[in-house]
């Protein structure tokens, strides 16, 4: 313990340095723009900055890619919850009861939960990487295909927490989203699959496409035609948090970081994930799970506790392996190897400087983002005071310059405004947009993580069940889906029984 302490202190030293600290208010400021921007996410926005970091050292390269990564994990809450588009797709949970809250005049609160609850869970998870980064990467190695697979599909037997009564509508929905996961060549065979020909389709449906126009288009479609409850803006009635608020969400910060820290680790997993798992546990564990997707303040805390945790988690599997534990790190590992540093096990004793600044400097780059963010609440609840007819055009604009941004493609912007056209039907019928989501996003890493398992396995779909963390992960899936079901069923039958007593 005194050695990681002495070591601590060694990249305090470094962090801290002017023109570090500098370059982590840069990163910072930066990203929390990048995540309020729906389109361009973490990385893209880290791929922009590569070119610009080859002449610095490479521990303030890593302060300043690091900043900017941490920077969209905080900002990509605001137009979540302000406007109802995500700024990138790990803030889509927050969507649920994050602009419900806004709906009902409660903006400031959920900013500042989310604010606050990121800087709890990624102070934490930085302590934990310090403390645990060499065992907790071993313990990922132990995720093979199948068991990434498995866990897939954990995520998505979530739709029967996310829904509540509509278990049916759910499953469509789920469904309709791993249809669309499925657009674009096919990784095995080369094979083009429901693209109609038409070239821009090769490359599937963008996450942060799909996101915009199923959440934001089709909330400004609702608005447009007077739908009941879209678009109408509760007077605002408090900038800040109220004690109750922070003691509501305690626990839910706690769960979403120590889920969103683990989850992050997964190779396979990553942010957008954790925030899904959290919000399915906070609902699981509320003890009236109906008051989420109506404005729970849980339903934020934990989603943005979670994939500021699992920002930190994508670190590790880099840090000690090698392994880039998303597309993020990769884009980070391989700004580092641009530097000539070599990720691995080596790297805390070839470079130290680096690694250590690093989690130093995550420290200070929290604490500059609560800086940031939280002043900014107020001016953050003006906009919605903005008129229905500004504002609405302000959200269309913003979603096109994001999608486009990122994307550079004009078939981009015409398959966000089909899937806001589908999320609009979709609405108006009462299907909820969480599941289909939730399958987009799972939908091409639940394929690949199968098909290498089977490929391994000469095609014996044993292997799911055969390898215990697998089976276990899968049984707890069929837990989770069928148990609301059963308890429902449950339920009903004796409601019947309690009616035909009366009766008699």
């Amino acid at each position: 313990m005194n050695d990681i302490l002495q070591f601590l202190a060694f990249g305090f030293s470094v962090a801290l340095q002017p023109h570090n600290v500098l370059y982590a208010a840069i990163g910072a400021f930066v990203g929390t723009l990048i995540g309020v921007l729906p389109g361009i996410g973490p990385v893209s926005g880290i791929a922009l900055l590569i070119p610009l970091i080859v002449s610095l050292p490479p521990a303030s390269a890593m302060i300043l890619l690091t900043a900017v990564y941490y920077g969209t994990m905080y900002g990509g809450s605001t137009t979540s919850i302000l406007l109802n588009v995500p700024g990138e797709a790990s803030s889509v949970a927050t969507t649920f009861d994050g602009y419900q809250m806004a709906q009902q005049g409660r903006a400031g609160p959920a900013l500042a939960i989310a604010a606050v609850g990121s800087f709890i869970a990624g102070t934490v998870s930085v302590a934990a990487l310090m403390l645990f980064s060499l065992p907790l990467a071993g313990w990922a190695v132990a995720f093979g295909p199948a068991e990434n697979f498995s866990l897939m599909v954990l995520g998505l037997s979530s739709v029967s927490m996310l829904t509540g009564e509509h278990f049916v509508k759910a499953m469509i929905s789920t469904v309709a989203g791993l249809m669309l996961a499925t657009i674009g060549v096919d990784i095995v065979s080369g094979m083009n699959r429901y693209t109609f020909g038409m070239p821009q389709l090769y490359d599937g449906i963008d996450l942060v496409t799909g996101a915009v126009g199923l959440f934001a288009v089709s909330e400004v479609l609702l608005a447009s035609n007077g739908i009941t409850g879209a678009g109408r803006v509760a007077k605002i009635q408090r900038l800040w948090m109220s004690a109750r608020d922070f003691l509501d969400s305690g626990w839910a910060i706690v769960r979403g970081t120590v889920l969103g820290f683990y989850v992050g680790i997964l190779p396979a997993a990553g942010a957008t994930i954790a925030s899904f798992l959290s919000y399915n546990l906070e609902r699981r564990l509320a003890k009236d799970p109906s008051r989420f997707g109506k404005g729970d303040i849980r339903g934020v805390a934990g989603p943005e506790s979670a994939n500021n945790a699992a920002a930190v988690g994508n670190m590790i599997p880099m840090l000690s392996l090698g392994i880039p534990g998303s597309s993020t790190t990769a884009v980070m590992m391989g700004a580092l190897l641009i530097l000539n540093v070599i990720p691995g096990p080596t790297l805390w004793t070839k470079h130290p400087d680096v690694v250590w600044g690093l989690i130093a400097s995550m420290y200070v780059s929290n604490a500059i983002l609560l800086v940031l963010n939280l002043p900014l609440v107020g001016l953050f609840v003006q906009i919605l005071k903005t008129p229905e007819r500004i504002l609405y055009p302000i959200v269309i604009a913003v979603c096109v310059i994001g999608v486009y941004a990122a994307s550079r493609s004009q078939a981009e912007l015409y398959v966000m405004l089909a899937l806001g056209a589908f999320g609009y039907y979709m609405r108006r019928h009462d299907y909820p947009l969480g599941p289909a989501i939730l399958g987009l996003v799972l939908g091409d890493r639940l394929e690949q993580t199968m098909r290498q398992a089977l490929i391994i396995k000469d095609g014996n779909w044993a292997v799911f069940v055969t390898r215990p963390l697998s089976a276990a992960i899968l049984a707890l899936a069929g837990l989770s889906l069928l148990g609301p079901l059963f308890l429902n069923w449950t339920r009903a039958r004796t409601l019947r029984r309690y009616a035909a007593a009366e009766t008699d």
